[in-house]
């Protein structure tokens, strides 16, 4: 069934001479992802870190693919300092914007797959996306978030952060976007992510 699922959404993106563009959410806070590194033998390495407070960065991405076209990262970031009237995570607003900004750099319509998550699902969401005739939007099925490549990115992302050391959440947002800016160069990488869904861009 999931597999019906986006075969439609490519042939819809396909009649529409669209951008496919999977959109996901993600957040780290400055304790890292646990991993391995280089040490002396018997000396383990200890890096001390900050975990206090509910510090955090949280990121929407999409990876928007076409075929005969380069496939793209498109991004944006909330850091949330734990003041009292500091924004926690994405709104509609937020995401619509992402989606307008998305529009105006692909120069194309947009066939959007995304998750169930409530944001998404609103009626104001509803509102916004009717609005705009340029974007057609489907639900992955519920529980399949290995159909969706961006999952992969923020693995990515996630492990080139471990041996790196974060002090502060100023820190942590500058190498978040580091490493994702990176990302945006390396097309191939983006491809790559694509394909380890086992999905097939090319419309059917």
């Amino acid at each position: 069934m999931a597999g019906g699922t986006v075969a439609a959404d490519k042939k819809t993106a396909g009649d529409l001479g669209a951008w496919l563009c999977f959109e996901d959410e993600a957040g780290q806070g400055l304790r890292p992802p646990r991993g391995r590194t280089w040490g002396r033998r018997g000396h383990t390495p200890i890096v001390t870190v900050t975990s206090q407070g509910t510090h955090r960065v949280s990121i929407a991405g999409l990876l928007a693919t076409r075929p005969g076209h380069t496939t793209r990262l498109i991004y944006r970031t909330i850091t949330y300092h734990g003041r009292k009237n500091d924004k926690k995570g994405f709104d509609e607003t937020d995401y619509i914007r992402l989606l307008d900004a998305a529009h105006q750099q692909l120069g194309g319509p947009i066939v959007l797959v995304w998750d169930n998550l409530n944001t998404h699902l609103s009626k104001r969401m509803r509102h916004l996306v009717q609005a705009r005739d340029w974007l057609t939007v489907f639900q992955l099925p519920a529980h399949a978030p290995e159909l969706n490549p961006v999952e992969a990115i923020w693995s990515h992302m996630k492990k080139s952060l471990i041996n790196l050391t974060k002090r502060t959440i100023g820190q942590l947002t500058r190498l978040v976007k580091t490493r994702l800016k990176r990302m945006q160069y390396r097309p191939e990488l983006l491809t790559g992510f694509l394909t380890r869904t086992g999905l097939d861009p090319r419309p059917p």
